[in-house]
């Protein structure tokens, strides 16, 4: 035998003694060296016991979990030492100290008058710590503006995010001198909710904005164009379910709008039009053909839009939709 297939042989022998060693070891770990039954863990008094004659046969075992208890999902998250997680939505991302107002100390103890004099000195220069520069000044200004308009308007989280994403870039850029900081933020969010599919138009925005119409869409054109923003044509279908459900119409009426509006479509008849009276006038149309009328009045007052372009574009839409499809 070569002196090569000897020390394989050895190897293999040493490597299958190791693996016999360990398998016992763990075989008798988890069995009662007494009798020979299931260890299970007490997590509650730290030992390791025999499920069959309750041989301690480990203790004072370490507990990685928290050294408190709660009892319900709200108590749970009051005592949970992990912070919130980082957003776009704050100007420091979330990773400062805040501060809180209550006066209160560790034991819920309310503070003496010095102790809440010194506390409220702390606040403030905190507060100045975390905006050190006008930069930072002017995206704190922005983010709360942002945040402000979406809640009015019923915007989801997604959109917050994304428009503060496109002001940050927006500020990067440089792209604020010669603007205002309000015009900026609108414009941001009117993009971030046409990026997300849930729009909103130019009227509801201007609404809640402190800036008028005529420099929105002007601050809004520069920002797109500067930043390179792919933003698709506000689809009208997408503003069929909000007005639906403002006017407390069925799922019905919901599925003839879009029907009506994709039969319109392929018609031709939706260039250049605006999708907020194209919606409008679908919802209209579409509570006439399934008998659950609405005025135009109503419609007008839901989707902000005149009376004058519901007629126009309801009767268009009709049209579309008699005319045979080739």
């Amino acid at each position: 035998m070569s002196d090569t297939t000897i020390r394989e042989y050895t190897e293999e022998s040493r490597e299958s003694t190791t693996e016999r060693e360990d398998e016992e070891e763990q075989e008798s770990v988890s069995t009662c060296p007494e009798c020979g039954g299931r260890l299970i863990n007490d997590s509650e008094h730290g030992e390791t016991i025999c499920e069959e004659c309750g041989l301690v046969v480990e203790e004072d075992s370490i507990d990685h979990g928290p050294e408190w208890r709660a009892f319900d999902a709200q108590e749970k998250d009051e005592k949970s030492r992990v912070g919130a997680p980082t957003t776009t939505m704050m100007h420091d991302k979330g990773l400062s100290t805040n501060i809180g107002w209550q006066n209160k100390d560790a034991y819920g103890n309310s503070l003496s008058s010095r102790q809440r004099q010194k506390m409220q000195r702390l606040r403030t220069w905190n507060e100045r710590f975390r905006t050190r520069d006008s930069k930072e000044r002017n995206l704190k200004q922005a983010l709360g503006e942002i945040d402000r308009m979406a809640s009015a308007l019923g915007l989801p989280e997604t959109v917050r995010e994304t428009a503060s994403v496109i002001y940050r870039r927006a500020l990067s850029d440089n792209l604020l001198p010669g603007r205002s900081i309000e015009g900026v933020a609108t414009a941001a969010l009117y993009a971030a909710a046409r990026q997300a599919g849930t729009p909103r138009s130019l009227d509801e925005i201007t609404l809640v904005s402190r800036v008028d119409k005529m420099e929105l869409t002007r601050t809004y054109r520069y920002v797109v164009r500067q930043l390179n923003l792919e933003i698709k044509p506000a689809d009208p279908e997408s503003y069929v379910p909000r007005f639906a459900s403002d006017l407390d119409l069925t799922e019905e009426v919901t599925r003839r709008s879009r029907d009506l509006i994709s039969n319109a479509r392929e018609a031709g008849i939706l260039s250049g039009k605006s999708p907020v009276g194209l919606a409008a006038a679908a919802i209209y149309a579409a509570s006439l053909l399934c008998n659950q009328k609405v005025t135009q009045s109503e419609v007008s007052e839901v989707a902000n839009i005149s009376e004058v372009t519901i007629r126009n574009r309801y009767k268009e839409i009709l049209e579309a939709d008699a005319s045979p499809t080739v």
